[in-house]
C-alpha cells in the first residue's frame, strides 16, 4: 500500500510538472505572437562622424607627444568654432545598408528606412546605400528598387556603393542611383533572367503514381514539377522569361541611358574595373573611401530600422550560442589531449 501511495504521489507530481510546462510554453508562444504583431521595430540613428573622431582621438593618445597633443587641441577648438557657425547649413548624408538574399527580404526594412529619411531630408542632402546582393526573385527586387526610386523622385541625390557584388536583382537596384561606385574586384552586371525546376513525371509513372492538375485558362500553368510537360508549355515558359528580360533591359536603359544595353544584357558578370568601361558604374571607389572623405565637411548618419527578435528567435539564438560554446570546449579539450599525448 505504501508503494502504491508513493507511486500515486509521484505520478501526480509528474502530471503537475508537465501541465505547468505546457502552460508556460503556451503562454510564451502566445506572447511571442502578440509581440510580433504589436512591436513594429524602431529606428536607430548613428552619427558616424563621432565614431570616426573617437577612433582617431584614441589613436592620437597613443602615438602623439604631449606638445603635439596640445597643438591638436588648439586646432580642434578653432574647428569647433567654425562648425558652430556652419552647423545649421551643413550638408547631411543618410547611410543605409542593404544585404540581399534570394527573396530580397530586407526590402521591408529598406521601405521603413527610406520613409523615415524622406520625412527629414533636404534638397541638398544625399542618401548613400551600401548594397550587397547577387540577386533573386524578380518581384522582391522590383519592390526594393522601387523603394530607392522614391528617393530620386523627391530629388534627393542617391549614391550606391558596391564593395562586393551587385548582380541581377542587385544591379536592378543599383542602376536606379544618380551615381554608382564600386570596388575594383566587385561583381557587377548579370542582366539576365534564369529559371529552372525538376520534373518527376517519369519517376511517378514508373511507380504507377498519377497526378491530376486542372486549370481554367490556357496558360494558368506552364511547366510543372509532377505533370507531363509539352512543347507548348515550354514555349510559353520561355516566352515569359524573354518578356521579363525585356522589361529588365528597359528598366536599366531608363536609368542608365548611356549604356549599350544589347551588349551588356547577356547575363554576364564583370569585375569593377571592367564594369566601368561598359558604363555600368561611374567610379572605382570603396564605400569606406567615399564616406571617410565626406565626413570632413558633411554629417553622416547611419539609419537602421531594427525589428526586435521574438521570444522564440531569442531562445533559438541562445541555444545556438550555447551549442557553439560547448563544441568549442569539446574541440579544445580534444586538441589539448592530443597535444599532451604527442608531447
Amino acid at each position: 500500500m505504501d508503494f502504491l501511495f508513493e507511486y500515486g504521489l509521484f505520478f501526480a507530481k509528474a502530471v503537475t510538472v508537465v501541465a505547468v510546462v505546457l502552460i508556460i510554453i503556451s503562454s510564451l508562444t502566445s506572447f511571442s505572437a502578440k509581440s510580433r504583431l504589436n512591436n513594429r521595430g524602431e529606428l536607430k540613428v548613428t552619427h558616424l562622424n563621432d565614431s570616426i573622431n573617437k577612433a582617431s582621438q584614441s589613436l592620437e593618445e597613443s602615438i602623439l607627444s604631449e606638445s603635439e597633443k596640445k597643438e591638436v587641441k588648439k586646432q580642434r577648438k578653432a574647428e569647433k568654432k567654425k562648425l558652430k557657425i556652419s552647423k545649421l547649413y551643413k550638408k547631411r548624408i543618410f547611410l543605409i545598408d542593404f544585404k540581399g538574399d534570394l527573396r530580397a527580404s530586407a526590402a521591408s526594412q529598406l521601405r521603413e528606412e527610406v520613409t523615415a529619411i524622406l520625412g527629414q531630408a533636404r534638397d541638398d542632402d544625399e542618401v548613400v546605400v551600401r548594397l550587397e546582393s547577387s540577386g533573386g526573385m524578380v518581384h522582391g527586387y522590383g519592390f526594393a528598387s522601387s523603394q530607392l526610386n522614391r528617393i530620386k523622385k523627391k530629388n534627393i541625390y542617391l549614391t550606391i556603393c558596391v564593395d562586393k557584388v551587385a548582380a541581377s536583382g542587385g544591379y536592378m537596384m543599383a542602376c536606379v542611383a544618380n551615381k554608382i561606385l564600386c570596388a575594383p574586384f566587385s561583381f557587377i552586371g548579370s542582366i539576365g533572367v534564369v529559371a529552372q525546376l525538376p520534373n518527376f513525371n517519369r519517376l511517378l509513372k514508373k511507380h504507377d503514381v498519377d497526378i491530376e492538375l486542372h486549370t481554367a485558362g490556357s496558360h494558368k500553368r506552364t511547366l510543372t514539377m509532377f505533370g507531363e510537360n509539352t512543347q507548348k508549355d515550354r514555349d510559353k515558359f520561355i516566352d515569359d522569361l524573354d518578356n521579363t528580360h525585356r522589361l529588365f533591359k528597359n528598366f536599366v536603359s531608363e536609368h542608365r541611358p548611356n549604356v549599350d544595353i544589347n551588349s551588356i544584357a547577356t547575363g554576364e558578370v564583370w569585375l569593377g574595373t571592367e564594369a566601368i568601361t561598359k558604363g555600368l558604374v561611374d567610379e572605382i571607389l570603396t564605400s569606406d573611401e567615399y564616406l571617410l572623405d565626406k565626413t570632413t565637411d558633411t554629417d553622416v548618419y547611419k539609419v537602421v530600422y531594427a525589428t526586435p527578435k521574438t521570444l522564440s528567435e531569442k531562445i533559438g539564438f541562445a541555444t545556438e550560442a550555447s551549442i557553439d560554446r560547448l563544441l568549442k570546449k569539446w574541440w579544445s579539450r580534444i586538441f589539448s589531449r592530443d597535444t599532451n599525448l604527442s608531447s
